[in-house]
């Protein structure tokens, strides 16, 4: 049975930044609890006692894909906290 998505779910992937530091540690796509789909960008900050996400979301536009890829490999290793 393939996963569906529901309202206030999310799912993020270990992005490739290429060499571009400003690109998010984290990319992916959800549905918001209005049942939009969004998609969610996160990066790996180190704060004064602890390493949290900032996270951002956004409207899919047109023609962007509803599924992410995913990785060849899933690691639980790959996660920095």
């Amino acid at each position: 049975m393939a996963y569906e998505q529901k309202p206030g779910d999310f799912t993020l992937f270990k992005n490739d930044k290429e060499g571009n530091d400003k690109r998010p540690d984290y990319t992916g796509n959800g549905i918001a609890l209005d049942g939009t789909r969004i998609k969610i960008s996160a990066w790996i900050k180190q704060g004064k006692t602890a390493k949290f996400m900032s996270c951002r979301m956004q409207e899919m536009t047109h023609g962007e894909p509803a599924q992410h890829k995913a990785p060849a490999k899933k690691s639980d290793e790959d996660l920095p906290f």
